[in-house]
């Protein structure tokens, strides 16, 4: 449990950081706090984080454990809150402001130790070097990978899940699928381990959200979705081969601008990039939708084959509840030229290595 990790870990004073109300709501934070009592370990909290967690709370909790002398964070809840807990465990051990890491002016050097309490698969940040924050002068959204940022340890119980709005999870599924195709669309050949391993992930996470979507408290589905998230971005699948990374750096913008749910954005981005970049390797496409999307070989030629797999992947979209589409998000053409220029601000002219993207 997380008093017995937090001891192992010599934690004495602990700055535990949460989002909104649910895991109030839910028992977990006030159980949390009843095993840090019982194990004497002194802590104190800061909640509020939103989805596409804000620099404003980074700041103020980089603040907060500073005066109180913290010497663990304890992250309680989601992606977010794993992510705002990241910056705000390198920002205490640095003099300077914290963005400075996200704009390439400093490098993370030291960080406060970081514990995980999750309640939703999707980020996977509980295993991951990544953290993505927005910061909120001129609502910038980055993302920064170091292994300062890897917790020391995650508590993943798949029951936490069982109330969650059905949307946020299946949003979640979203993003786990994501971090695997930015993996699994590659120009490296002769990655077939790791190609296998990316597929079991894939079928086994879109089996699991379709009982999940009838059974909402089926636990060994949840612990499948739990276990995807983990593996699709510890690091695991990228091993040996060249990551894309430019459907994620597209969705930022989106959810920058239109705050919407980050795994939601990404169900109108890939299908979109898939069929954008088909042509780079429509036998790699074609293995995806054979091997993942249930398309059956029958000898027609492989941009047929891919194509069919994009339209599984937008059905299987849609049957969770998700957005497929720009209008559906609630995006407006008028924002394009913005899009494109906030994009271009934080990534430069040419993005992506599947397909360089301008």
């Amino acid at each position: 449990s997380s008093d017995l990790l937090l001891k192992q870990y010599k934690a004495t004073r602990v700055f535990i950081h949460y989002g909104g109300g649910s895991v109030i709501r839910s028992g977990l934070l006030g159980r949390i706090k009843g095993l840090l009592d019982q194990a004497d370990i002194s802590y104190f909290e800061l909640g509020g984080v939103l989805p596409n967690p804000r620099s404003g709370l980074v700041y103020k909790g980089i603040e907060l454990c500073r005066r109180e002398g913290a010497d663990f964070v304890l992250a309680v809840g989601g992606g977010s809150t794993i992510d705002s807990a990241k910056a705000i465990a390198a920002g205490v051990k640095y003099e300077g402001d914290f963005w400075d890491f996200y704009i390439g002016k400093a490098t993370i050097q030291d960080a406060l130790p970081i514990g995980v309490v999750l309640t939703i698969a999707a980020t996977g940040s509980e295993a991951s070097q990544g953290a993505v924050i927005t910061q909120e002068r001129g609502m910038f959204k980055r993302g920064l990978s170091s292994r300062y940022y890897r917790p020391r340890f995650s508590i993943i119980n798949p029951e936490l899940a069982y109330t969650l709005p059905r949307y946020h999870l299946f949003a979640g599924i979203a993003d786990i699928m994501s971090h695997i195709f930015e993996r699994y669309l590659t120009l490296t050949k002769d990655v077939i381990l790791t190609d296998r391993m990316s597929e079991a992930v894939l079928k086994s996470v879109m089996e699991a959200a379709r009982i999940i979507k009838d059974d909402p408290t089926n636990y060994e589905a949840m612990a499948t979705i739990f276990w995807s998230g983990t593996i699709a971005h510890n690091g695991l699948l990228g091993v040996g081969r060249q990551e894309d990374w430019s459907s994620h750096a597209l969705e930022h913008e989106l959810s920058a601008l239109y705050d919407v749910s980050h795994g939601a954005g990404l169900a109108v981005i890939f299908p979109a990039f898939m069929e954008y970049t088909i042509d780079v390797d429509p036998l790699r496409y074609k293995r995806l939708a054979v091997k993942v999307f249930d398309v059956p070989d029958d000898g027609s030629d492989a941009r047929t084959l891919g194509l069919r797999g994009i339209d599984n992947l937008k059905s299987f979209y849609r049957e969770l509840g998700l957005p497929v589409t720009f209008a559906e998000l609630g995006a407006k053409c008028d924002d394009i030229d913005k899009l494109v220029e906030k994009l271009r601000q934080n990534r430069g002219e040419v993005i992506g290595s599947f397909k360089r993207l301008t």
